[in-house]
């Protein structure tokens, strides 16, 4: 394994869900960026040796922004989620107009001003067949005729011990050696209730807002979650109005709206999403964390609620020790537009074998 900690830029880097993964495969996160207030404050919160900084990259500039991170060419791997939906062949001869594709020329500037070994680039599975994979083309294009290689793969962050079935797609860029999605290595499945079950006894005091966990952990899941004091933070715990507790109270694990007794609804609907009044399964990985609050559309498996910001960060696979700053509903959004961390990791990991293999 590499003895150099390869120093790692996150750019619309969110909270941090990309960086904390790299940060647990040895990587140094030196910097992120977004335009996200709250988001910021937790990557600050956080990464205490990194810099996070809040702003639009179209209203600073590359050149501000080179003044907060010193040496850009110091940096190794450059990792985020530039928006890449701008791309598509309806825009294709005036591509550059698109306020998304200026966002991602920001990406590249850091990427033509760093020459970095890596970048990853990360997204929704829908841009690699969206429009006939336009914009999936593009980017290979642009990273290619710089002297890249590039390869893209749809990950489930379930294989890679995330308790969640969550697609996303990755594209690995590299110079100088060879990287392959076959030699990631994947997981035995972690449920929801390894993730959120030693939370349950919580509930019996739902008016504190502190909460230590007295039991020691049982599985290598909740070893890997907990904080070394066993604190549980962002877990406050609220229950929605009493219909909607009342209908859900009529859902059993696994099951939807289509449990609930159709006089409880004011619209009488056949339409509903299917993850609508969606009870999640204990023995199960959990339907996709969304950035609901109030409207969230996946419930406790046991309690007539949703997951708290923390039942919901651990589902995310986010540590106990990393801790959500503002809003409530601030931090639910954080959570849920996070890359899991442990699917993060796994990617990172792979990624230094690769460097290592091609010594």
């Amino acid at each position: 394994m590499n003895k150099k900690r390869l120093k790692v830029l996150d750019l619309f880097c969110g909270c941090g869900g990309l960086s904390s993964g790299f940060e647990q495969a040895g990587y140094q996160i030196i910097g992120g960026i977004d335009f996200n207030q709250a988001a910021i404050d937790t990557f600050n919160y956080n990464f205490k040796d990194a810099k996070g900084i809040c702003c639009d990259l179209l209203d600073i500039g590359f050149e501000k922004i080179k003044n907060y991170f010193g040496k850009i060419s110091d940096v190794d791997v450059i990792i985020g989620g530039p928006p890449c939906q701008g791309f598509s062949s309806a825009n294709r001869y005036q591509s550059g107009e698109d306020p998304r594709n200026k966002l991602f020329y920001e990406f590249v500037k850091f990427v033509d001003a760093a020459q970095p070994k890596v970048i990853v680039i990360e997204n929704v599975p829908g841009i690699v067949t969206r429009d006939n994979g336009y914009a999936k083309n593009k980017i290979y294009e642009i990273f290619e005729s710089k002297g890249y290689k590039v390869t893209h793969k749809i990950l489930d962050a379930s294989d890679y011990g995330v308790p969640q079935r969550r697609l996303r797609n990755f594209f690995v860029i590299t110079k100088g050696f060879n990287f392959s999605f076959d030699i990631m290595h994947k997981k035995n499945i972690v449920t929801v209730e390894d993730a959120i079950g030693e939370l349950y006894i919580f509930d019996k005091n739902i008016k504190d807002t502190n909460y230590t966990l007295k039991s020691n952990p049982i599985t290598s899941y909740r070893r890997y979650l907990r904080d070394k004091d066993n604190i549980v933070k962002n877990h406050e715990i609220k229950y929605p109005a009493e219909i909607v507790q009342k209908r859900i109270s009529y859902v059993k694990q696994g099951e939807n709206w289509t449990s609930i007794p159709k006089e409880l609804f004011k619209n009488q609907r056949n339409n509903r999403h299917s993850s609508a009044y969606k009870r999640l399964k204990e023995n199960d990985v959990s339907v996709t964390i969304d950035t609901g609050n109030a409207h969230s559309n996946y419930f406790h498996p046991i309690y007539n609620r949703i997951p708290t910001v923390r039942e919901a960060a651990r589902i995310q696979s986010f540590k106990d020790n990393f801790v959500f700053q503002g809003t409530r509903s601030a931090q639910y959004r954080q959570v849920g537009n996070a890359v899991p961390p442990l699917l993060a990791k796994a990617v990172a990991t792979a990624i230094l074998e690769a460097i290592d293999e091609e010594k």
